[in-house]
């Protein structure tokens, strides 16, 4: 069964979590306990009430094996899109949460904690410009050599996949080793993204919040 959490309690052992992936419920969505979520390979889903999941398989996208279609390939040749860095945060993640998107779980509560993490220093984004104009990004966390991806957008075609490029090479500059998808999806899967099983990447995990990588 899921753990209940209070304010002051740990998280349990992922291999804990129930046949769905959930671990615990409960506690809070403050810097410390996200967190402490990534370190240990688990993520909140859900803010009321919020729930605490470690998936078994996990979905991953291997850096060095990401994959460029051609017709990618010429989308970032042509410099169609203009891409920074950490300028538009908080626009990324409310672009993720906008209710057009069928699914979304990114609620007021999730914008408001990643925007603290982001503050901080932890949460992280990639934006993508078209003629001054927020096209697409995409949003994560890093902690040491792990960054978790959370979620991406467009509002112009390509905009999301270019700026998910610009992410892994950012990433394999600086050092990451593992990119957490939490789960493989038909967006990601062109790109390479796999699935492997929950002990292996919390092994893989271990070695990656233990490297001093800057995002």
């Amino acid at each position: 069964m899921p753990v209940t959490l209070n304010s002051t309690s740990e998280f349990p052992d992922p291999n804990s979590a129930n046949a769905d992936g959930l671990v615990a419920i409960g506690g809070d969505l403050g810097i410390d306990r996200l967190l402490a979520a990534y370190r240990r390979g688990i993520f909140p889903w859900t803010a009321n009430p919020i729930t605490w999941w470690s998936p078994d398989p996990r979905g991953i996208l291997e850096l060095d094996q990401f994959h460029v279609s051609r017709s990618l390939e010429k989308i970032i040749r042509q410099g169609t899109f203009t891409i920074t860095k950490d300028q538009a945060f908080a626009e990324v993640i409310k672009g993720c949460a906008a209710p057009e998107r069928r699914g979304v779980w990114i609620t007021d509560e999730f914008i408001e904690a990643y925007t603290q993490l982001h503050r901080h220093g932890h949460a992280h984004s990639i934006e993508c410009w078209q003629k001054g104009e927020l096209a697409g990004g995409i949003y994560g966390v890093a902690v040491g050599g792990l960054f978790a991806g959370e979620s991406m957008f467009h509002r112009a075609d390509n905009a999301s996949k270019v700026a998910l490029f610009h992410l892994v090479q950012h990433l394999r500059e600086h050092g990451f080793i593992l990119f957490d998808l939490q789960m493989v999806t038909p967006a990601t899967r062109p790109f390479g993204a796999v699935e492997i099983s929950r002990k292996e990447y919390l092994r893989r995990l271990a070695e990656a919040v233990a490297k001093n990588c800057s995002f």
